[in-house]
């Protein structure tokens, strides 16, 4: 009788044997992997948000903070301030005592509010918050600039600067927003919206030439009883184009300067640039003509203006009169009625 063939069984040595040659073939393919999942992870951490870390706040009374091609936010000491005081900037009195008021109160822990400084463009908006950092910077007050694109990270300087003792303003110039921007949602939660309550030693002060910050049309100004773009509730629409400006407690307007207010600007920069009262008179017809070339009687191009001027007339070859002289002879006769410039 035939016997059935079966498979002989493998002694317990010989498995053993099997088990230690088969780590001796993976082991090395396993640490070349874990190696490559190490770098790669270092690789992802290298790019990776860090946290805000906290900059030398004695290198400056300013700082920026910038967001590098990495990802990470870093505050960036001001090197070189522009050296404004509110005695420098002229017919805008009542925009200066508003928001010296403001800041004062701030930096002696009373009460304060965001604000929001808004008009024409060039009649001093950024250099009266500038000038107030100067006056204020003794008392602890402190800026750090941050640009529109770059409000989505808010919270995280809010966090790092909460436990300070100095006050700080956040400042956010030529600010305006087109619809559905994410910034525009972290700036309206910031100023009043969020859980966690706002910080007391922090303010926003933006700067724009858009009163509600937004693009209006004259669509919105319309009848509510119907929309072209399918919109039930027009009106709420409306209503959240103006809800963040509304979120800034102190709202400062800035107007076109009259012919008349220009020229004082102007006087006041000539002089500031040393150049002689005497001389002063001299240089109205080429400063009105520059301001007619560019369409606007503006702080800016006042200063633009003086700045040219005193710098032909320091390296002696005086104020030269403009290759638009007989023009410029008319600029001295222009008035408000005559010559409306924005």
């Amino acid at each position: 009788m035939n016997q059935p063939l079966s498979t002989p069984a493998t002694s317990a040595p010989e498995s053993h044997h099997q088990d230690n040659r088969l780590k001796s073939t993976l082991s090395p393919q396993l640490e070349i992997l874990l190696e490559r999942a190490l770098e790669l992870m270092g690789r992802i951490e290298a790019v990776l948000p860090k946290p805000l870390g906290e900059p030398d706040w004695s290198a400056s009374v300013a700082f920026r903070y910038r967001v590098r091609s990495s990802g990470h936010g870093v505050l960036e000491p001001v090197r070189q301030l522009a050296p404004l005081r509110f005695s420098d900037l002229k017919e805008i009195d009542g925009q200066k005592d508003k928001l010296a008021r403001n800041t004062l109160q701030f930096v002696q822990g009373l009460g304060a509010n965001n604000v929001l400084l808004s008009g024409s463009r060039g009649t001093g908006k950024s250099s009266l918050i500038k000038a107030c950092l100067n006056e204020y910077s003794h008392m602890g007050l402190r800026l750090i600039e941050v640009d529109k694109s770059d409000l989505v990270d808010l919270p995280d300087l809010m966090d790092l600067v909460s436990a300070r003792p100095e006050k700080f303003i956040v400042f956010c110039d030529d600010l305006s927003f087109e619809e559905g921007e994410a910034s525009y949602k972290a700036l309206k939660s910031i100023l009043d919206g969020t859980v966690s309550a706002s910080s007391a030693n922090v303010l926003i002060y933006a700067t724009s030439n858009r009163r509600h910050l937004l693009p209006e049309y004259m669509q919105e100004n319309l009848s509510h009883s119907s929309s072209q773009t399918g919109e039930i509730h027009p009106g709420e629409g409306v209503e959240e184009k103006i809800s963040l400006s509304e979120r800034f407690g102190l709202w400062i307007s800035f107007y076109p300067f009259s012919q008349d207010e220009y020229w004082t600007i102007v006087q006041q920069w000539l002089v500031y640039m040393k150049l002689p009262v005497e001389a002063l008179e001299a240089a109205k017809p080429e400063a009105l003509l520059w301001a007619l070339e560019r369409g606007s009687r503006s702080g800016r191009v006042a200063y633009q203006f003086a700045k040219d001027y005193s710098a032909r007339a320091h390296h002696g070859s005086g104020a030269q009169k403009s290759t638009h002289g007989a023009i410029a002879d008319q600029g001295s006769d222009l008035d408000d009625d005559n010559a409306s410039i924005d």
